[in-house]
């Protein structure tokens, strides 16, 4: 549906991003290209710097480095993205997707039209009216989904969408990114879970403190990974 769209605004460049928190350098000189079409999975150990480059590339913290869009700047309206533990407001389901679409300048009709779609794609609308807050926790990540992917973002950035979440859920969770993609967004995830990076993902970046270290197709990452780093991740070693 979006895929015109999507190469409008697409390849994402990442230029020698770095992110320093708390005077702690966290990612440091990270370089790569995103092109249109692809599932990008993040991987890497714990402290690699996954989500906070996910946030930076959102702008959601302070960095250094460019990030370009197709040669131009961030176009507000492009982005979305879903948080492992996404905040719900004290209102029902299609509530929450609506005031997301009113936020970012959805009106009237189309709004209403927009909201009940994305519950009714994401298998949510028989709980249109229940309260966000009382929904399990698989149901409110696919409502987290719904709400991003209601506003037709380019691309959406996914950290952990699956973490804490049981098999049925996240098998639920996990159609719904398909769905998502499918109907042409971009989406850049983070896991841990590497079952599901594995049947996600059309390529691989990794990182290892805070440096990429590889982006590198999804097959060739799980069949023979370039580096040490990566060889002793998916060992299950500490390097």
């Amino acid at each position: 549906m979006h895929s015109r769209e999507a190469r409008d605004v697409l390849p994402l460049e990442v230029r020698d991003l770095g992110v320093r928190l708390g005077g702690r350098q966290i990612l440091e000189g990270v370089t790569f290209r995103l092109e249109a079409g692809k599932r990008t999975v993040i991987l890497g150990p714990n402290g690699a710097g996954k989500t906070s480059l996910l946030r930076a590339l959102h702008g959601l913290i302070p960095s250094t480095g460019a990030v370009t869009w197709a040669g131009g700047e961030r176009r507000r309206g492009v982005e979305a993205m879903v948080f492992q533990h996404p905040v719900m407001l004290r209102r029902g389901a299609l509530a929450n997707v609506e005031y997301a679409l009113a936020v970012n300048g959805v009106n009237g009709a189309e709004r209403r039209r927009r909201a009940c779609t994305a519950l009714e794609e994401a298998g949510l609308w028989p709980l249109a009216r229940q309260p966000a807050r009382s929904l399990s926790g698989g149901e409110r990540q696919r409502l987290a989904l719904a709400r991003a992917w209601a506003l037709r973002p380019r691309i959406l950035y996914l950290d952990e969408p699956t973490a804490s979440l049981d098999p049925g859920a996240s098998a639920a969770v996990e159609r719904e990114i398909g769905r998502i993609h499918a109907a042409g967004t971009r989406i850049v995830m983070t896991t841990h879970r590497l079952g599901l990076a594995r049947r996600a993902a059309d390529e691989i970046i990794f990182l290892d403190d805070g440096k990429l270290v590889e982006q590198t197709p999804a097959d060739r990452f799980f069949g023979d990974p370039r580096s040490e780093a990566a060889r002793h991740y998916l060992d299950g070693e500490l390097p």
